[in-house]
């Protein structure tokens, strides 16, 4: 049994867009926006630098904790935060292409031969004062 890789990415976490298309003449042209490319550069250089450069085989759990910046409603004039400012983070991103970023970034870069090997793990938004991700890759067991 191998150990777990647990690393956290320092940075505003970005969703996968969706696939766009745009009219070439009488073609469409495919493309994928560009605007999580910097935020999955900063998910593959953390992992980097946890990773021991052994590609992970089978079935794998990752948990996924996004940690997303605080709006300002959420704290008073003084800088304190107000007792009712919520734990959880229910807007836009969406959590499962927050999710699809951080897979797509570490299939990339190798650690596991396909992201279709994940098929176990939580993934949770919250509110933190560091923005970022933590993630935990493990063998999934029974």
């Amino acid at each position: 049994m191998r150990h777990p890789l647990k690393f956290f990415a320092v940075g505003l976490p970005k969703a996968q867009p969706r696939a766009r298309a745009r009219a070439c003449g009488r073609f469409a042209q495919v493309y994928n926006p560009k605007t999580a490319d910097d935020w999955k550069t900063i998910v593959r250089n953390e992992c980097q630098n946890a990773w021991d450069g052994v590609q992970w085989q089978g079935p794998l759990k990752v948990n996924i904790l996004f940690v997303l910046k605080r709006p300002k409603s959420h704290f008073r004039a003084g800088g304190q935060l107000k007792p009712t400012a919520p734990l959880w983070h229910t807007a836009k991103p969406d959590r499962d292409n927050l999710d699809k970023s951080v897979l797509d970034a570490l299939t990339n870069l190798g650690v596991w031969g396909d992201d279709k090997q994940v098929c176990d793990g939580r993934i949770q938004k919250r509110y933190g004062p560091v923005p970022g991700c933590l993630i935990e890759i493990a063998e999934a067991v029974e």
